[in-house]
């Protein structure tokens, strides 16, 4: 399978976080809307995605150990008016690309040694130490998860 592996971080979001924020939306509407912030996600990769059928991407803690797989069945680079947390909207503009994401569940906690990141063959988990990208294309065995 191979899909993306986006950083993410606690700079904009509540006190609860992140995924708590998000999945609170999730739990009111049936899904809620992730945002990318920084350069868009390019349309050869969401054409690639889509041609996967790829159905989940992998969220990574920057910063933190958490991983979580967050199940889409959407992706837009128009922002969204409905369906986004309530900390995004004075930000929303800096997003640029935007997954539609049904559900979230926590990945194992070795599930970055697991992926190979297509660019460079390298481990996502040596791949992220060494990058500050926040975007990765991976590829995963499922088998192997």
């Amino acid at each position: 399978m191979r899909t993306l592996a986006l950083r993410f971080g606690e700079t904009f979001s509540p006190s609860c976080g992140t995924i708590k924020a998000h999945q609170q939306v999730i739990d009111k509407n049936g899904y809620v809307w992730y945002g990318k912030s920084g350069a868009p996600v390019s349309d050869a990769k969401i054409a690639e995605l889509k041609k996967e059928e790829t159905d989940r991407i992998l969220l990574i803690h920057s910063g933190g150990f958490d991983r979580w797989w967050a199940y889409i069945d959407g992706i837009t680079k128009e922002t969204p008016s409905f369906g986004i947390p309530d900390y995004y909207s004075e930000n929303a503009s800096k997003f640029k690309t935007w997954f539609r994401i049904i559900r979230f569940e926590e990945a194992p906690k070795d599930i970055m040694s697991k992926c190979v990141v297509i660019s460079s063959k390298s481990k996502l988990s040596d791949a992220s130490r060494y990058s500050m990208n926040p975007c990765f294309y991976i590829e995963i065995n499922d088998d192997q998860i």
